[in-house]
């Protein structure tokens, strides 16, 4: 199928700005840009979907730009919900440092940075040569400010549509870009940028714009949150392991639609994983094959099969059998509870919040549910001491088959 097909066949085309568009993008050889700011230090597993995109559009002939806005950043995109917390200049500067990094070397692409073009910008010009070309009642109709009218929002944030399609416009100028993508919340951003185009360069000028839908779980929530918060890109704050098990745990409902968005698997094998799915779902294969597939276009097979070997250990094996690293990374996700120094293993669970009573604690015991380090443990006299920890002061408390908790000393 050709490249538009196969971005409708993925569920990454949720808008476009016009029909001619999808000749456009199946022929190639156009400049198109995607942004983001650098409100954090690395992109999350939500913006995959969107980079992914880029890197499908670039593979088939089309020049791709990232731009990371040091300068948008410090203004921040209106939220539906409130405003966003002012980040200090010194530590968005480190934030795209850590961005630029991290994308340049998951993804070939060209990056720019719009606070390059926004630092000797004066505002009598911004007012003059921008501000004049905007329409206040055209703003308010965009989505994502109408939705803020009655909590209210600030000149600063209601200013963002302004400054993104000032980026446009820039790169249109520069860079001969003609396309923007984004996330359906960024529609009203995109048509914007458009306009301001067609007004300073013409009617007829020739530049488009598409949104992809944002990924969602079974519930309509957004997609990538863990129990311990989001889940990021890089493995120094989410370890290979806890992707990994984060995608293996995906809904049989959407498991799916992620293969689409977020693998370059084709369509027979994908189907291949529908049909798995409906018949033997207690497999989880598909969700492997998602894991396997996400880790390794991160991480590398190093780190993929780092993953497989903690997760194999954890719920199969003996906890023994894995090395300091890969410790490290299996219980970087763990909430640490604090425990005493050296306390009775029956009042550890107790302090620990895994029992809810000694009396529990010491049946646990006596029926060989608890293993403490890996080692199935039936003394109801047994004593936890940090000399006994499994790394540094930690103890790894197993209830059952499944259960884990990190008991941390003190």
């Amino acid at each position: 199928m050709k490249l538009f097909e196969e971005l409708k066949w993925r569920g990454l085309i949720e808008s476009v700005t016009s029909p001619e568009l999808e000749e456009k993008i199946n022929n190639g050889g156009m400049t198109f840009y995607i942004g983001t700011d650098p409100t954090a230090d690395s992109l999350h597993i939500g913006h995959f979907s969107s980079m992914l995109t880029a890197k499908r559009l670039a593979d088939h002939g089309h020049h791709s730009i990232i731009l990371v806005g040091g300068g948008t950043g410090l203004i921040g995109d209106p939220r539906s919900t409130s405003e966003r917390d002012v980040i200090s200049k010194d530590v968005l500067n480190k934030n795209f440092e850590a961005l630029s990094k991290q994308i340049t070397t998951i993804f070939d692409c060209e990056l720019v940075n719009n606070y390059d073009w926004y630092k000797d910008l004066n505002f009598i010009d911004y007012l003059r040569d921008y501000g004049k070309l905007f329409n206040v009642n055209y703003m308010l109709s965009k989505e994502t400010v109408k939705s803020r009218l009655e909590s209210g929002i600030s000149y600063t944030e209601f200013s963002y549509m302004i400054l993104q399609s000032i980026d446009f416009l820039h790169l249109y100028e520069t860079k001969n870009c003609v396309m923007q993508i984004g996330g359906q919340d960024q529609w009203g951003n995109i048509t914007s940028g458009l306009e301001l185009i067609r007004k300073k360069h013409g009617t007829n000028t020739e530049c488009y714009g598409f949104t992809m839908p944002l990924i969602t779980k079974a519930d309509g929530t957004k997609f990538g949150k863990s129990e311990s918060g989001s889940v990021w890109l890089d493995k120094n704050k989410t370890s290979s392991y806890e992707m990994y098990q984060f995608l293996v745990n995906s809904e049989d409902e959407k498991v799916i639609d992620y293969l689409k968005k977020l693998t370059f698997m084709g369509k027979e094998e994908i189907e291949a994983y529908e049909e798995k799915v409906k018949t033997e779902p207690h497999l989880r294969e598909a969700q492997k094959a998602l894991a396997q597939s996400v880790v390794t276009f991160l991480h590398g097979e190093e780190e993929y099969q780092k993953a497989l070997k903690i997760t194999n250990v954890l719920f199969k094996g003996n906890i023994r059998e894995l090395d300091e690293s890969e410790l490290k990374d299996a219980f970087h996700g763990f909430e640490k509870r604090e425990v005493a120094n050296t306390l009775p293993l029956v009042d550890a669970l107790v302090e620990g919040g895994i029992a809810s009573s000694k009396r529990e604690a010491r049946e646990w015991i006596k029926q060989g549910s608890i293993q403490v380090n890996g080692d199935k443990v039936t003394d109801l006299e047994a004593v936890l001491t940090p000399e006994n920890a499994l790394l540094a002061n930690l103890t790894l408390i197993k209830k059952g088959k499944r259960n884990y908790y990190l008991l941390e000393h003190k």
